[in-house]
């Protein structure tokens, strides 16, 4: 393991701890460090101001989460009930556009929601004349763009516990009497909480402090974390109140993982019982 405890010390630990260090300094005159202790910076993360825009973030990253949870979950459960030889394919176009850069896909939003877009032409080629809709720029373009980006990550995440799902036990509830609605519900629903999970917390981390697609999709307009943050470090220069912010993230981020594992650990317990009862 000592190659890789190295690389995640040398890559991932040493570089959080030097931006926890900075989160203590206060910003110079005229930009720049100075090694004064202060805990000033981790109080103003607080403010009103800043702490809107946490939950703005957080908002925002709840919505498009809920949204690429529920797709990508049917997606998966359309794919794993598919033949066998043609689930690959299927995956294969579920994962195509991680193929492209992230740029070039959130550029491609753009085409589409322009007011003189694919979508307007689409909508003129209907025989809509009034004026274009205004699609571009707005908080739900920026949701789009989120959900679109990371979906992939849910279906993959969904679909390894449902194609390991055990035929036996849908067959099980339906032979008991129970509808198709309620074996979903309270037989493949419950075993499969821990991708539900696991594609949650890829969609939402990577949201919250996601800075490109709102300063392309959102114009702006809408101001994330992720936006500070890199405003803080490259426009303000203010790196201790940018290294606050930061750490602040970070620890929201591991809140949601804890949230995550603590929920995939009672899941496997339920799936431990459910596989119990089954050879019983």
């Amino acid at each position: 393991m000592a190659p890789a405890l190295a690389w995640l010390t040398a890559l991932m630990v040493v570089p959080c701890a030097l931006v926890l260090a900075l989160a203590f300094f206060r910003r110079g005159i005229y930009g720049g460090i100075e090694y004064t202790f202060t805990l000033e910076n981790f109080g103003l993360v607080f403010d009103p101001l800043y702490a809107g825009i946490f939950l703005n973030s957080a908002r925002i990253a709840g919505t498009a989460t809920l949204i690429a949870v529920v797709i990508g979950y049917a997606a998966a459960y359309a794919i794993a009930a598919a033949p066998r030889r043609l689930q690959p394919v299927f995956l294969f176009f579920a994962v195509l556009p991680f193929w492209s850069n992230y740029l070039i896909r959130t550029y491609a939003w753009i085409v589409l929601l322009n007011r003189e877009g694919l979508i307007t032409q689409l909508l003129r080629w209907f025989g809509y004349t009034g004026e274009p809709p205004s699609m571009l720029y707005t908080e739900g373009a920026v949701i789009a763009g989120l959900v679109y980006n990371y979906l992939p990550f849910v279906i993959l995440a969904c679909y390894a516990p449902l194609s390991r799902l055990n035929p036996e036990l849908a067959e099980a509830s339906r032979d008991l009497g129970a509808s198709a609605m309620t074996t979903f519900r309270r037989v493949i629903l419950p075993l499969t909480v821990p991708g539900i999970a696991a594609g949650a917390v890829f969609v939402f981390v990577l949201s919250i402090g996601n800075f490109v697609t709102p300063a392309l999709l959102g114009g702006g307009r809408f101001q994330m974390i992720g936006n500070l943050v890199y405003d803080q470090f490259l426009t303000a220069n203010d790196w201790p109140f940018g290294a606050a912010l930061a750490m602040a993230l970070i620890a929201i981020m591991l809140l949601v993982l804890t949230a995550q594992a603590l929920a995939a650990d009672r899941a496997a317990g339920r799936i431990a019982e459910a596989k119990g009862g089954a050879d019983g």
